[in-house]
């Protein structure tokens, strides 16, 4: 595997190598080194909203392929547990369900409560050494942001850390009251690397160029970006004072005509706060030359859907797909290795390209 260095002044830097996109090794790398360890979405607190409710999914499809299952007991404590029951490895919950007093497996009748702790085993009592505090679902870490959550696959860096600077920024937007709306969200398939997705997310500069729509309405040359130790923050500046946010007196950003909050969470998560709520992107690697892309609206202002920089999201999504396949085929070349950074505009992605190289050198 190659040994990745980034230049931490941008202005002498090179990107990542070619071979970082291309050869299949550094991807299956990075599911231990980079994805494991950090934080991912794993759903919103709808999907168990009543007391018995089991909702499983596989954390990263066809990348990390986790199986995990989210549960609210009769404390209404939310769990992340993991959804392979430790007698034979049985998946635990098929499909979505209400109503559980506990999880029971279908092979062998292992029963769990809905917190993951072992209840009982039939044709167990003959057993040798058999500790049931052993055997209990495995359960991971679970961040709650309004109502959507979040977890980690093995013990790494807190939560704060990659969420702090977000949480701080936009505190004052009504996170709580955001609702899950199943008709605008969707899934792209993409046949380019997750990571020439995120880079491509993490820079303005293209906007002039591949976003006519998007650019008509931003004013491009106060497009900003903030770096943070695992996130960083894109304003979108509108042109005019129309659809931008009502910003509180007193907050940092009082005055300026923000359409758009555009923050994105080391490795693969971006949130785009708009006037109407919140669009999640979650960026799903599939194999080296191919990317699942997650689109999740949450809504806590119907009234300005479909106005402003958060207006044609599909369409902007199409134009950014376009342009990101077209470089999965340049950087196959022979005559391309690395390329520099525009100072001024590539910060974010000098940022990326940075902490994927150190992640994946530990």
């Amino acid at each position: 595997m190659h040994n990745f260095f980034i230049d931490p002044i941008i202005g002498r830097a090179k990107t990542i190598d070619t071979s970082f996109y291309l050869d299949p090794k550094n991807l299956e790398a990075a599911k231990e080194k980079i994805f494991a360890p950090s934080w991912q979405y794993v759903g919103h607190i709808g999907m168990v909203a009543k007391v018995g409710d089991a909702h499983p999914f596989k954390l990263l499809e066809n990348y990390m392929d986790e199986p995990l299952v989210l549960t609210k007991d009769s404390n209404e404590q939310v769990h992340c547990l993991s959804n392979v029951c430790t007698h034979r490895g049985n998946l635990m919950v098929y499909e979505p369900c209400s109503a559980q007093k506990h999880l029971r497996c279908k092979y062998h009748g292992r029963a769990f409560h809905l917190d993951g702790k072992f209840i009982s085993m039939p044709e167990f009592s003959a057993v040798e050494n058999f500790i049931p505090e052993n055997n209990h679902l495995h359960q991971l870490p679970l961040f709650k942001w309004g109502p959507l959550l979040f977890t980690q696959l093995k013990k790494g860096m807190d939560s704060e850390l990659f969420f702090q600077e977000m949480q701080k920024r936009i505190g004052w937007l009504p996170i709580d009251e955001l609702v899950f709306d199943v008709a605008s969200s969707n899934d792209y398939y993409i046949k380019a690397n997750w990571a020439l997705y995120c880079e491509n997310y993490l820079e303005g500069f293209h906007i002039p160029f591949v976003h006519p729509g998007l650019n008509a309405f931003l004013d491009f040359k106060d497009y900003s970006t903030e770096l943070f130790p695992y996130a960083s923050l894109q304003l979108g500046i509108a042109k005019n004072n129309e659809h931008c946010f009502n910003i509180p007196k007193g907050h940092m950003d009082e005055g300026k005509k923000i359409a758009a909050y555009y923050f994105w969470v080391f490795p693969n998560m971006m949130f785009n706060f708009y006037p109407w709520g919140l669009s999640v992107n979650v960026i799903t690697p599939i194999d080296a030359g191919n990317t699942k892309v997650s689109f999740l609206s949450f809504v806590f202002d119907a009234t300005k859907l479909g106005k402003g920089a958060g207006n044609g999201l599909d369409i902007v999504e199409q134009e950014d797909e376009e342009i990101v396949q077209h470089v999965q085929e340049g950087i196959r070349s022979r005559f391309y290795h690395y390329g520099r950074y525009a100072t001024l505009r590539e910060q974010g992605t000098h940022h990326f390209h940075s902490l994927l190289a150190n992640f994946l050198s530990v």
